[in-house]
């Protein structure tokens, strides 16, 4: 919806009520103050005249100050450094303030990012159920917590053990049987298809007889499959070089060499 225009300042007294009354709300940065007094006035004049007098008056607090106050809040909600450096710039006060506010407050309070982290972590999540390892790193991120911090407060959790990867989450989920048919219908042979289930962090530990039962089924046929993936190519197997490549290609594709060979001398007739 389309802002109402606001009612323009006659007077600089106009001007100085309308920050009275932004500033009786909450606490703004200078420029915040600026920006709302620029839509009541073009007035630069009247604008810097009434920033100046908030100031000195202690109605409205300098860069500085308000950096600092900031951080005493944060620091109290827990929230790390990264989070203070991150949205008091988005609220013009300067990079070079920020740090400065940072040090001070720290300095003074004795702030460590290590502990915070860890309280922070310890308060939110009892255990680590109906969550994962990305999940906690990205919440614990973008409440200005740095890796080392996450790590060290990790670290302290009484069920850190239980903490798993999203892959491994989904790993636990899958159905071994399921994961090799799919892979072999994409013309995966055995090798790449166990590398791949690996990767993946599935167990693989019946790996060989799940893959004896399915080709006994009829599930996974790798001697077809590997002749299919053959004939996607165009080789001439008449040429020596043209074959080895052939094998090349095919044995990165994870087929056995019997698989191989058999596709090969299949084409060949």
């Amino acid at each position: 919806m389309q802002r109402q225009p606001l009612r323009q300042a006659k007077t600089i007294d106009n001007v100085f009520n309308s920050a009275y009354w932004h500033l009786s709300q909450q606490d703004f940065t200078i420029n915040e103050i600026r920006i709302k007094l620029e839509r009541k006035t073009d007035n630069q004049e009247w604008i810097d005249t009434v920033l100046v007098k908030l100031i000195e008056s202690g109605y409205l607090k300098s860069n500085f100050d308000f950096a600092v106050r900031y951080c005493e809040l944060a620091f109290s909600h827990e929230l790390g450094v990264g989070a203070i450096r991150r949205k008091l710039p988005l609220r013009g006060i300067p990079a070079n303030e920020v740090d400065a506010a940072i040090e001070q407050v720290v300095d003074e309070q004795s702030i460590d990012g290590f502990e915070m982290a860890t309280s922070r972590l310890l308060s939110r999540f009892d255990n680590f159920h109906g969550t994962n390892k990305e999940k906690v790193y990205s919440q614990m991120t973008s409440k200005g917590f740095s890796r080392a911090e996450i790590d060290h407060a990790l670290s302290q959790h009484p069920q850190r053990e239980t903490l798993r990867s999203k892959l491994a989450v989904k790993a636990d989920k899958a159905d071994l049987a399921t994961e090799i048919i799919k892979l072999a219908n994409k013309g995966k042979g055995e090798t790449l298809i166990l590398q791949e289930l690996k990767q993946r962090l599935i167990d693989v530990s019946d790996f060989e007889e799940t893959l004896y039962q399915l080709t006994l089924a009829g599930d996974v046929d790798l001697y077809q499959s590997c002749k299919d993936e053959l004939a996607k190519k165009r080789y001439d197997l008449s040429d020596y070089k043209e074959k080895s490549k052939a094998y090349a290609y095919l044995s990165r594709k994870g087929f056995a060499s019997d698989e191989i060979k058999e596709a090969i001398k299949l084409d060949d007739e």
